[in-house]
């Protein structure tokens, strides 16, 4: 049976791709900052048969990581598919436009989103390449490819990540090891920021993205059928 970790396991996308490789077979390991919504996570992916873990985990911690990573692979066996999509930040933080933004907020920004992408790539990689199998899917903000100076030291943040992960996909290729970018700008149905935004009584005033549409589009990246993905309804809401 082979197995996909999720890194940053919300009701949104995280969970949606869960699903999406559960539905194919894969065994499932969970990881989120905290475990508080994880029994109910497990026992929905009970329900599709499969074996599935959940791990309490911060990823940017030092050791967050290797640790959430071990344990998958002491409970599931070797990982086959990384989902990378841990939230960036606080959401209630306040952030700072680009013009109020110095030398420090990138710098934590940089080590909040590109660090532990990095670090998960040096704990996967070796292993996938040796056995010329895997695939990792790193997933950035639209300010990756669209000037969005409202999001301050985050836009250049997620640029760096997009750059990492296509850079990363050209290296890796030739060992047939699967590097996909999945570029998302919009409100996620279900997810915690369109929770946070929206009531659930009434019409969200957003245009949003359907989690199903984008987890079908990170199985793609991660067969190598596409090499990234864009979802914009920020910019292109007719899109």
């Amino acid at each position: 049976m082979s197995t996909i970790a999720v890194l940053g396991a919300g009701p949104g996308l995280g969970m949606s791709v869960a699903q999406r490789f559960a539905k194919e077979g894969y065994a499932v390991g969970l990881v989120s900052r905290s475990s508080d919504r994880h029994p109910g996570y497990l026992e929905t992916l009970a329900a599709s048969g499969v074996r599935a873990v959940a791990v309490a985990a911060d990823l940017r911690e030092p050791g967050g990581p290797a640790r959430a990573l071990a344990e998958i692979t002491s409970e599931l066996g070797p990982i086959d598919v990384v989902y990378h999509g841990p939230g960036a930040h606080d959401l209630s933080a306040p952030t700072v436009g680009i013009l109020e933004t110095g030398p420090a907020d990138i710098r934590r920004a940089i080590a909040e989103t590109v660090e532990p992408a990095a670090e998960v790539a040096s704990l996967v990689l070796p292993a996938m390449r040796s056995r010329g199998s895997g695939s990792l899917v790193y997933v950035s903000g639209l300010s990756a490819l669209v000037p969005l100076p409202f999001l301050g030291p985050y836009a250049p943040a997620s640029g760096a990540l997009r750059t990492y992960a296509r850079t990363l996909a050209a290296a890796a290729a030739e060992d047939s090891v699967h590097v996909g970018s999945l570029v998302v700008g919009g409100l996620i149905e279900r997810g915690d920021i369109h929770q946070m935004l929206t009531d659930p009584a009434t019409p969200s005033p957003y245009a949003t993205l359907d989690p199903a549409e984008l987890a079908d589009a990170v199985w793609r990246l991660a067969f190598g059928l596409e090499d990234e993905v864009v979802f914009d309804v920020l910019t292109q809401p007719g899109q």
